[in-house]
């Protein structure tokens, strides 16, 4: 938020000085227009500025019209509200409607209809929304540190809850407060949203890594809780169990990596082939265990089949990066 306020002082006081310097009136309304045109992106002040542009232009083209036919009375401005911003909203330009309403007013000040007073709009459209786009574009707060700093939590994170989920399937009386859920989820939310931001700012189509890796986290996590699920119906010690656990310590190493190597899931698969060839359960127990234990392992496939698909993506992405 400093930042930005620094970026709208600066804004305002170069249309400002430059509404002086062309000789345009009011010059204090280009400081205006510059106010309301600095946004938090590169890419959405880009099209901010275009909206507000095209939005106060058709406004003053409506605005010209209803002052000329009516007078520069006051109820002509309802009228001009009543014709434009409908129109205005129908084409999606409703974002610039306090714009067009600053140039509006503009001209309802002079009570007139000139050429003159028309580009003096216009040039003062472009002093302000002009000096708001290049401070836009000029600096953008980075977020690459932070974005990186979620990753890390996440990854921290993930790498806890597949050892807890370890130590459960070897001792089912084991305890866990399953803290590492909240604190992932928060983490994805948070980068995913702040990844928006870091995309927008990129105005030549990179950024698209860390949309991306939140998305791919965001479904592994939700694979994560239904593994859960089922490990809450192991409540009894088994081989097949152990084996499992020995797949998931490996899980939470390899959960940093940032490609897709495939070794978890060639044991994963091996694993899967041997509980088949295993004799079939003899109580209703061991019937139990092992059908959630099963299923356990189906869930850790479709995980491991998000990473082997997103994080591909991210190799061929990371390749077309300069």
């Amino acid at each position: 938020m400093g930042i930005r306020i620094i970026k709208t002082a600066l804004a305002a006081i170069a249309a400002i000085y430059t509404a002086v310097y062309l000789g345009l009136e009011p010059p204090l309304g280009a400081g205006i227009l510059a106010i309301l045109g600095v946004e938090v992106t590169r890419m959405k002040g880009l099209k901010s500025a275009f909206v507000r542009f095209v939005a106060s232009v058709l406004g003053l083209f409506f605005a010209s019209l209803i002052f000329t036919l009516f007078g520069f009375r006051i109820w002509a401005v309802a009228v001009f509200i009543l014709i434009t911003f409908p129109v205005l909203s129908r084409f999606q330009l409703k974002d610039g409607i306090v714009t067009s309403s600053v140039i509006v007013f503009h001209l309802f000040n002079r009570a007139e209809v000139t050429t003159d007073i028309i580009v003096n709009e216009i040039m003062l459209l472009f002093a302000g929304l002009g000096w708001a786009t290049i401070v836009n574009i000029i600096y953008m707060p980075k977020d690459e540190h932070q974005l990186s700093s979620y990753r890390s939590s996440i990854e921290q994170s993930f790498g806890v809850i597949f050892q807890e989920m370890a130590f459960t399937l070897r001792n089912p009386t084991h305890v866990w407060n399953g803290g590492e859920i909240l604190e992932a989820y928060n983490a994805i939310e948070e980068g995913a949203q702040r990844s928006v931001r870091n995309r927008e700012n990129r105005l030549w189509g990179q950024g698209h890594y860390w949309s991306s890796y939140f998305e791919m986290r965001r479904q592994q996590l939700e694979s994560v809780q239904q593994m859960l699920v089922e490990l809450a119906f192991v409540y009894q010690k088994f081989p097949q169990a152990a084996m499992i656990a020995n797949l998931l310590e490996e899980l939470s190493s390899d959960v940093k990596s940032d490609v897709y190597e495939g070794a978890v899931e060639g044991r994963l698969n091996e694993l899967s082939q041997l509980f088949k060839a295993m004799e079939l359960p003899k109580t209703r127990e061991e019937f139990e265990v092992r059908a959630s234990l099963l299923m356990l392992i189906r869930e850790l496939e479709r995980y491991l089949s998000i990473a082997k698909r997103l994080k591909k993506r991210k190799v061929m992405l990371s390749e077309l990066q300069p």
